[in-house]
């Protein structure tokens, strides 16, 4: 029955049909997926300035009622708006006796310490001085110079991505025992797509990929995929995307040909620290920009209250996969590096 209607299935519509077969039977990409392509892609994307800003956050997470508490790099940090409802960053401790002002109270956008009453707002504050700070409209950035180490830029790398007030956007977070190169070098390795998520990709092949070579920082760097992606059963949506590593600490996918086209999802690492047992813990901080010219589009883009939480549960499967590739990373690193 299904096979008489998907021959007659009209092309062009968004879904199309997926031919069935097997996840053992699929063409084998380890021939191409060249360590030394991937390793010489990481090693450019490393030396591209980030000016030393780092992604913290989501951005309706930062409220003007409660104030929210992150950690970048081992440095404690607060995040709040303030009246106008403008993003402040700045240290989590109070420089009186280092009480958490993740726990502060909001009064009149300022934040108030609950040990002592010191307030501190976005002009800074007895002993505290708030850091240069940036909110994208998706997510929230903060510039750590004494961290990064790197000639500081007025605002974070930010690639092309569609307005915000066409499209429907959602950010997942979820942590891992690596470190944020490793996480840049699972995306940098598209060859892995429909063999380690064959639930949500198919029939994806790599179409272009970049020159090995080394020393070059050429922004041009970037893969080129044809893939499936699953919706139901035998049905996917066909599109051509692109991989791009704009900083060192962020990979940027987006759809160039096909439905969606111009969307995009910002894929950040950020260094935590250390954690208890000494291992590094990385922040993957990863933004699903989602667009579309169709009529339907429009009635997803005033339910996106309701989407946010499945596109949120969809990006953050795969991580839960894709942190298993990149923690075997680091661990298979460390292990060399100590014989």
């Amino acid at each position: 029955m299904n096979d008489r209607i998907f021959r007659r299935w009209p092309t062009r519509w968004p879904l199309q049909p997926i031919d069935s077969e097997r996840w053992s039977t699929q063409n084998p990409t380890y021939r191409d997926a060249d360590p030394t392509v991937i390793g010489a892609a990481l090693e450019r994307s490393q030396k591209r300035p980030s000016g030393n800003w780092y992604v913290f956050g989501a951005s309706r997470d930062i409220r003007d009622d409660r104030p929210f508490g992150a950690t970048v790099a081992g440095v404690e940090l607060v995040a709040w708006r303030d009246q106008q409802r403008r993003l402040v960053v700045g240290p989590g401790a109070c420089p009186h006796l280092g009480a958490p002002l993740a726990q502060a109270r909001i009064d009149c956008g300022t934040l108030v310490c609950r040990w002592h009453g010191l307030r501190v707002s976005g002009e800074g504050g007895p002993g505290w001085t708030p850091r240069p700070c940036h909110d994208d409209g998706v997510l929230v950035w903060v510039r750590l110079d004494h961290i990064g180490d790197e000639p500081p830029l007025d605002t974070p790398v930010i690639g092309a991505r569609p307005t915000s007030d066409s499209a429907v956007s959602a950010v997942a977070t979820v942590t891992g025992v690596c470190e944020p190169a490793d996480i840049i070098a699972n995306r940098l390795d598209p060859w892995h797509g429909s063999w380690f998520h064959p639930y949500s990709f198919t029939h994806l092949e790599v179409v272009e990929s970049p020159a090995v070579e080394q020393g070059s920082v050429s922004s041009e760097d970037r893969f080129v995929v044809a893939v499936t992606f699953r919706v139901a059963g035998r049905l996917g949506v066909p599109v051509h995307a692109e991989f791009i590593s704009p900083e060192p600490r962020t990979l940027t996918m987006r759809i160039i040909d096909g439905e969606g086209a111009g969307s995009v999802v910002e894929t950040h690492a950020t260094p935590l620290g250390a954690g208890p047992d000494g291992q590094p813990r990385t922040a993957v901080i990863e933004a699903v920009i989602a667009d579309s010219p169709r009529r339907g589009f429009r009635v997803a883009r005033h339910a996106g209250a309701a989407l946010r939480p499945l596109m949120t549960h969809a990006a953050t499967r795969l991580w839960r996969d894709d942190l298993a590739y990149a923690e075997r990373r680091y661990q298979l690193r460390a292990r060399y590096s100590t014989e």
